[in-house]
């Protein structure tokens, strides 16, 4: 049976999840250069594909012209054009699902993500954990390329992705002798965010040793945190809302490391080939989020029975009173940059 050369790849969301599915195509393209995608995910999502050949970026409008059941049958039609003889849903949310189902009904090959939610369950429920390294997300998502019939495999290292500072980022990269650190200090749900004091400590110890520092996330309270260490700390430099996505990955692409909780800024460093030490809280790498092509070593973390308490981090994960994230001590961090250093 031959191999599909053309293939209809969907994930939607998250940020973090849509930028790993960036880096497994990257390892696809170069291994099957011949097989052309068509990456459906939110359009702010596409500069994550830029640059790997032979991917062309369809967006989904949610909010508008694909809202609802007859929005997915809008966004099918238009996908028919590319004339795909397969699909790759790497969601499997209902909207990937429908989308799915639509294009099976037609008689098209159709492989979807298994999400391993019953390991998962386990691994995070309270009581009798299973507390075991599951598969990867980044195998997930290889896995079903491998249902299509491709022979694909990942080589899990980091690929360098070095881009031009935009001249907009000059300012920043201005001192060549200071190596250049980010920090993703934030993320979605407050159960994974390092407590800023630590934070702050952190980024006071690495102005006033040779670095500079600059701040990435989101969103007008995470910038207002991050202005606030910009006027606190000398060589600290705040990003957030001053650049576009494209923009932003072009700069951590030139950076010497990058810290994150696990959350997108992980992902993002790992798209752009640049090591990452990633903080984990009430989350775990076992739930195999980690960022590609990252080494164990630079998961920092404490471990608790109580951890991890959901695969997103959006519940609590007490520990002895103390939040499982507050376990991480600015040393932990410093020490571990001191060691790559």
């Amino acid at each position: 049976m031959s191999l599909p050369q053309r293939i209809i790849v969907t994930r939607f969301s998250a940020m973090g999840d849509v930028a790993m599915v960036a880096s497994v195509l990257k390892e696809f393209c170069l291994q099957y250069p011949s097989v052309e995608i068509i990456m459906v995910s939110r359009s702010f999502f596409a500069p994550f594909f830029d640059g790997i050949k032979n991917v062309k970026f369809h967006a989904i409008e949610p909010k508008t012209s694909h809202k609802g059941f007859w929005g997915l049958v809008r966004l099918k039609k238009e996908l028919a054009q590319y004339n795909a003889d397969a699909v790759a849903d790497l969601h499997f949310n209902l909207r990937s699902r429908v989308l799915a189902l639509l294009f099976s009904l037609s008689g098209m090959k159709v492989r979807q993500l298994d999400k391993g939610r019953a390991e998962k369950k386990a691994l995070t429920r309270k009581e009798n954990k299973v507390k075991h390294p599951l598969k990867l997300t980044v195998e997930r998502y290889a896995d079903v390329f491998r249902a299509l019939g491709f022979h694909f495999e990942l080589s899990h290292k980091l690929l360098s992705n070095l881009q031009d500072v935009p001249k907009t980022a000059f300012s920043l990269f201005g001192n060549f002798e200071r190596k250049k650190i980010g920090i993703a200090a934030f993320a979605q749900h407050r159960y994974k965010i390092l407590p800023l004091a630590k934070m702050a400590q952190i980024i006071d110890y690495l102005t006033h040793h040779g670095y500079d520092v600059l701040l990435f996330g989101g969103g007008q309270e995470e910038f207002q945190i991050a202005q606030n260490w910009t006027e606190s700390f000398p060589n600290t430099y705040n990003t957030i809302g001053k650049f576009t996505l494209r923009e932003e990955l072009d700069i951590i692409s030139n950076l010497d490391l990058m810290i994150s909780m696990d959350s997108s800024g992980l992902h993002m460093a790992s798209l752009m080939g640049i090591r990452c030490l990633s903080l984990w809280g009430a989350t775990h790498p076992y739930a195999g989020f980690t960022g590609y092509g990252q080494e164990s070593r630079d998961c920092i973390q404490v471990e608790h029975p109580s951890r991890p308490s959901s695969v997103y981090g959006n519940q609590p994960c007490d520990c002895d009173g103390i939040e499982a994230i507050d376990l991480i001590t600015p040393e932990m961090v410093i020490e571990q940059i001191t060691a790559v250093r």
